[in-house]
């Protein structure tokens, strides 16, 4: 008789070498990502090691390239419609920063078209947070023997964001009084892309019969825990609360997609840029970023985990209507949620107004 087949530790491996690679790029750790009999290590721009750039470039031969986004390269004056690839004769790691995020950076030679690989490689570094500026060199397994470097299948990373975005869990909830809304309840679910927290705060008893108030707010370190007077951020994360605790109840997401998507580190870059003149959305695309790098369908699969499946939506945003109307969440509604205004937020209020369709008064 047969022995039963002992359970596998790990039954999907391409998504365990997506979820690594990530870690590694963010630990400044080089990735060899595959695409058939191609193969190209890869190194993320953001604060490139010196002392790192120095090892690669005995094995590069001055043959490594610079992925940049097209957003970025419109800035650098060079209009394409998708990203592009540069050479780097040398692996300088202050003419990398330049490129990658310098207003008064110059691109001197051509700029290529990019491989799967490139892109994929793009793919994690946004995956990871990190600046959308890779670096890639020629390389396979068997230059690298004898060297920890993961290997990863460059259509893995294109599966891992179809299947990560909707997949969550439910680790852990306890009631947590807030002012204004004592009974309210903290419930943290781990998933979504880059594995990470999101807590959907329920205040007050929201009914799943009826249409159920829910706010998509993503993390704002500045605005939310410091008050910063840059965003309204803050002030629609608790007027939000209180709307749901007057109304007997609702669902605040708490989502951890902080500078809209591109992490805390290019945040900050933005804001340096802001004060130097630029709006938000014209800062983000000084770093080769685009005006938003949010999903939101892990939102709707905590929902329905949750049994909300009607609800009204608090937000100025249409983007945000659409997506959950995507994800299959029956909208019924919406109301808008405005913060107070201050000389050092008007600016960014009214850009997010004109430049990207948010709802007005």
């Amino acid at each position: 008789m047969p022995q039963p087949r002992t359970p596998r530790l790990i039954e999907n491996f391409d998504r365990l070498s997506v979820e690594r690679a990530i870690a590694e790029l963010r630990a400044g750790r080089p990735v060899l990502l595959i695409d058939g009999d191609r193969s190209g290590l890869v190194v993320s721009a953001d604060n490139p090691d010196p002392r790192m750039l120095t090892a690669l470039s005995a094995l590069s031969a001055g043959k490594a390239h610079l992925v940049l986004t097209e957003k970025r390269l419109a800035r650098l004056g060079v209009q394409r419609e998708t990203a592009g690839a540069l050479a780097l004769p040398r692996l300088d790691a202050e003419r990398i920063l330049a490129l990658s995020t310098k207003p008064d950076a110059r691109i001197d030679a051509p700029v290529g078209a990019t491989t799967i690989i490139d892109r994929a490689g793009l793919d994690v570094a946004g995956l990871a947070l990190l600046l959308p500026a890779i670096i890639v060199l020629p390389a396979d397994s068997e230059t690298l023997a004898g060297e920890a470097i993961l290997s990863v299948k460059a259509e893995a990373i294109e599966h891992y964001r179809r299947q990560a975005t909707t997949k969550v869990t439910l680790v852990s909830r306890a009631p947590v009084p807030l002012e204004g809304a004592e009974n309210s309840e903290f419930i943290v679910f781990r998933g979504g892309e880059g594995l990470r927290d999101q807590v959907a705060v329920k205040v007050g008893t929201p009914d799943p019969k009826n249409a159920v108030l829910v706010r998509l707010h993503s993390a704002c370190l500045t605005g939310d825990l410091f008050g910063s007077l840059k965003c309204d951020c803050g002030d629609q994360l608790r007027e939000s609360v209180r709307m749901m605790a007057a109304q007997g109840g609702g669902y605040l997401l708490y989502l951890d997609q902080e500078g809209r998507g591109a992490g805390l580190a290019n945040k900050i870059r933005a804001y340096k840029l802001q004060d130097d003149g630029l709006d938000t959305y014209d800062a983000d695309a000084e770093l080769g970023l685009g005006l938003d790098q949010r999903h939101f369908d892990f939102a709707a699969a905590m929902l329905e985990q949750l049994g909300v499946g009607k609800i009204t939506l608090v937000t100025n945003n249409p983007d945000k209507i659409d997506a959950m109307k995507r994800a299959g969440i029956d909208v019924v509604g919406h109301r808008r949620l405005f913060g107070r205004e201050h000389p050092s937020n008007l600016r960014y209020v009214a850009t997010k107004r004109e430049r990207a369709g948010h709802l007005s008064e």
